[in-house]
């Protein structure tokens, strides 16, 4: 299906920003002599993919707000539309030359996510959707969400909570409760590519807390539109605000639900 004038937008600037990172990553093998430099070196690099994704849809939508996981929110004159950015999910995988990072660009209309945009400079996989369009791979291939529906056959992806992020003990106690069902848990350190994966069917579902808008934005749209079940943890679509996240198929997004609901 040829890309819409929206989504070529999108992919335009996601490209021109992940020329950048692409570089980028290329030089963090050279930095990894003190902690210092590559934290501070990544750091600018996230900057400059920010930059560029702001300047190239400012010009392209010109009036639409921003909300950005470096510049916060920035607001415009048309107040209806919001670009929903992160420029370097998966930082941590970045500084450690892992390929598992990603753009994520979201647009969201009178308060309703509509399209969603996902790549990753690394390997050049690009995940797009448009609400009531479908999902798409590389620009041809239309995604669909795995069929499995029980958990002991199904791989699911989740968050670690690392050192100093709260919520750690009630982490481990979910993560219990799902693995001690299901066929495989898995964590790329990456919430995008989850949700990616999830609509491509290599991940049957994923839930994570404590994450950021711009973290799940863009992955909320392109799982919907792969025939995906997306909620928070309280069964809710109240994602953005809440910070938790659930998905897969009706069966696996609701066998997840249950079991992360069992008190400790």
């Amino acid at each position: 299906m040829p890309a819409s004038a929206l989504m070529t937008i999108m992919i335009n600037a996601a490209r021109k920003a992940g020329r950048s990172l692409a570089r980028d990553f290329g030089e963090v093998e050279h930095l990894q002599v003190s902690v210092k430099g590559p934290a501070n070196f990544v750091s600018a690099a996230d900057h400059r993919a920010e930059t560029i994704l702001y300047e190239e849809l400012s010009r392209a939508r010109h009036g639409y707000c921003f909300l950005m996981e470096e510049r916060g929110l920035v607001e415009g004159p048309d107040k209806s539309h919001v670009w929903i950015i992160d420029p370097l999910d998966g930082t941590t995988n970045f500084l450690h030359g892992i390929p598992l990072f990603s753009i994520s660009i979201a647009l969201e209309r009178e308060g309703e996510l509509v399209a969603g945009l996902i790549y990753n400079p690394a390997t050049g996989d690009l995940y797009t959707a448009e609400k009531g369009k479908g999902a798409f791979f590389n620009d041809s291939r239309r995604l669909r969400v795995a069929a499995r529906d029980n958990l002991d056959a199904a791989v699911i992806a989740t968050g670690i909570a690392h050192r100093g992020k709260p919520g750690q003990e009630q982490n481990l106690h979910e993560i219990y409760n799902v693995m001690v069902d299901a066929a495989g848990i898995r964590r790329t350190g990456a919430a995008s590519v989850d949700l990616a994966w999830v609509a491509q069917g290599r991940f049957d579902g994923y839930w994570e807390r404590n994450i950021q808008s711009w973290d799940m934005a863009a992955g909320i749209v392109i799982v919907r539109e792969a025939g995906g079940y997306v909620s928070d943890a309280e069964g809710r679509s109240n994602m953005l605000k809440s910070g938790t996240i659930v998905c897969g198929n009706e069966s696996i997004h609701a066998a997840i639900l249950k079991r992360i609901a069992i008190k400790a």
